[in-house]
């Protein structure tokens, strides 16, 4: 096997062209003439030259490196598409994204900034495990820096959050398009919790009733955890109600698990009698359940995606708010009860 490292001055060479015409086309100049480009490629594809990263930094004077930073982010569902949203936006641009997760502690946070900024990456995307208010130190205005799936309540960075009072409200929507009027909801948080998810979905699913002139009614309204075990118990308490909901809203579909166990033990079947939507599209359960979970999906890829172009986009300047709508995935958990 050949183990030489050409050069560009090597591609000039065989290509019989200028050193700056092959950095050109490394580059990707448009005012290449399409036949040297490539003639030029060519020849970089049989000799298998791979660019020096060192020289590329040292000629642009950039890192060619993005910091992201999470916290947590990694140990959950989410995790693959937030990272692979970004990883794909930062391979379009030519970047390498260094990645830590931090574990929700303050000092590690703290110890990975401080070593990427000692590497003179280029800017930070800082993500959050959900949709929440952070706190985050003076030294990350020493850098360039985007938010996701999270915020600062002085806003002083540029941030990315799914919008939850759409999501809610859609998938209300769904339930009401299919003729269902006592529709339940199980918030995955008290109202009066710090996290704006449980606020959001439940102002949306208020929306949609108004807007349907459904009158909503106080005792379809419950709190679970966002796990399984307190929405079996719930979904049980509503199924006893004297009008009992012929639709529930599930606002994590880890709680939708619960909410399907307790119906099937009370003899119940999905959609049959009773329909359900989820959110999150965590497909390791929507997709696994008997009948698969319609949900509201989390826009983490897009998210992740837009980080990265915005970081690098000179032109933006705002440090506004950016909110990325949540998706509908219809599988077979609603039953049309005009059908």
């Amino acid at each position: 096997m050949d183990s030489k490292r050409y050069t560009i001055q090597d591609i000039a060479r065989e290509a019989k062209v200028g050193v700056g015409t092959v950095s050109r086309v490394l580059n990707n100049d448009p005012n290449v003439k399409e036949a040297t480009r490539l003639k030029v490629k060519q020849v970089i594809k049989r000799l298998g030259y791979q660019p020096s990263f060192t020289a590329r930094s040292l000629r642009t004077q950039k890192s060619q490196t993005i910091g992201f930073i999470a916290d947590n982010v990694a140990t959950t569902p989410f995790a693959v598409n937030l990272i692979k949203g970004a990883q794909d936006a930062a391979r379009r641009h030519g970047k390498l994204l260094l990645i830590v997760d931090a574990g929700n502690d303050p000092q590690l946070r703290e110890r990975a900034l401080k070593s990427m900024l000692e590497r003179e990456v280029e800017g930070i995307v800082y993500a959050a495990m959900f949709h929440q208010e952070v706190v985050l130190s003076a030294e990350f205005r020493s850098v360039p820096t985007v938010l996701v799936d999270c915020y600062t309540r002085d806003k002083s960075h540029p941030s990315s959050v799914p919008d939850e009072v759409q999501g809610g409200k859609d998938a209300t929507e769904e339930l009401i398009k299919n003729k269902h009027k006592r529709i339940a909801i199980i918030l995955n948080s008290e109202l009066s919790s710090p996290h704006p998810a449980a606020k959001g979905r439940y102002q949306g699913y208020c929306e949609a009733l108004e807007e349907a002139n459904i009158e909503l009614d106080p005792k379809l309204v419950r709190t679970g955890d966002g796990d399984s075990a307190l929405s079996f118990k719930i979904t049980l308490e509503l199924m006893s109600l004297a009008k009992p909901p012929t639709a529930i809203f599930c606002c994590t579909d880890r709680m939708a698990m619960g909410t399907y166990d307790a119906l099937k033990s009370l003899g119940l079947s999905i959609p049959q009698d009773v329909s359900i939507i989820g959110f999150d599209n965590q497909e390791v359960i929507a997709e696994q359940l008997h009948p698969p979970l319609s949900t509201m999906a989390l826009p983490h890829e897009k998210m992740g995606r837009w980080s990265i172009d915005y970081l690098l986009d000179k032109s933006q300047t705002s440090t506004e708010q950016h909110v990325f709508p949540c998706p509908l995935i219809k599988r077979a958990s609603i039953k049309d009860l005009g059908a």
